[in-house]
């Protein structure tokens, strides 16, 4: 993954969503060569000379200040994740600091998950890999186990297994775009993580799906979700998501844990998931 081109791409695809009109200028008609902005507007309107917003666009963003990166974010209209992502990528990447590539899971991180009897629990890595589970994530979501540890990732059960796309149906594009904007703040995060940015090199070329919502650059972190599931054995199943961060844990990166509101009747379908 290149990370000039990587740069490049994200603000082009932010100066082409905006219209002359959304910002406040006026557009003369007659067609335009640029879907969005032309950089000389988005330039004059950041405050910076065409010339340095051009060097940023074409990826050269080693030399520019934050105070450019934060008017031409402005300019943008990028909202908080997408102007943090800005700042990162924009930086020469760093060796990343505290990169582990062990999967074990820690005995107390181990025991706590097992005792989420009502809760489908996992604990997932920086390149989304699943690297521990309790049994009722397992009867929710399938016997992803089971697949090798190398292709036991969320991104790899969203789009490379049909399993979780059954589950979601209707709401699988909505779960894949939320997961790869997530992927793309990792990619922020842990710069200089050459298993990430071969991770996402990996699904751009097994999933076209993966590959179409990548070349879109959406970028957001991971927050409160809703999941309506299509069980095959207990029916619809609502499950409220919370991805809880475990910064103490390098190889371990988030704990995930799905609950249904008390009392609902998905509160019940676990219950029955859940029984020996």
């Amino acid at each position: 993954m290149d990370d000039r081109v990587e740069l490049s791409g994200f603000l082009k695809s932010r100066r082409a969503r905006l219209r002359p009109e959304d910002v406040g200028l006026r557009d003369y008609g007659g067609t335009r060569r640029v879907a969005g902005l032309r950089r000389e507007e988005l330039a004059r309107l950041a405050g910076v000379s065409i010339a340095h917003y051009t060097r940023l666009e074409q990826g050269n963003g080693d030399s520019v200040s934050d105070e450019v990166l934060d008017a031409i974010g402005v300019a943008l209209r990028l909202d908080p994740d997408e102007l943090a992502y800005l700042h990162r990528i924009a930086r020469r990447p760093q060796a990343c600091a505290g990169a582990a590539t062990s999967s074990d899971v820690p005995a107390g991180l181990r025991h706590l998950l097992e005792s989420f009897v009502m809760t489908p629990a996992l604990v997932v890595g920086r390149h989304t890999q699943i690297v521990g589970w309790n049994q009722l994530a397992v009867a929710v979501f399938g016997d992803f186990p089971r697949l090798p540890a190398d292709r036991r990732t969320f991104s790899h059960l969203l789009f490379t297994e049909p399993g979780l796309r059954e589950l979601l149906r209707t709401g699988w594009e909505r779960a894949a775009r939320e997961h790869v904007a997530h992927l793309r703040v990792l990619l922020g995060r842990y710069r200089g993580d050459s298993g990430l940015a071969a991770h996402i090199d990996q699904l751009r070329e097994l999933s076209a799906d993966f590959a179409r919502i990548w070349a879109e650059h959406p970028v957001a972190r991971v927050r409160s979700r809703v999941y309506v599931l299509h069980h095959p054995v207990v029916g619809e199943l609502t499950l409220h998501g919370e991805l809880i961060a475990l910064p103490d844990e390098p190889a371990c990166c988030g704990l995930d844990l799905f609950a249904a509101e008390p009392g609902s009747a998905s509160e019940q379908a676990l219950r029955k998931l859940g029984s020996p």
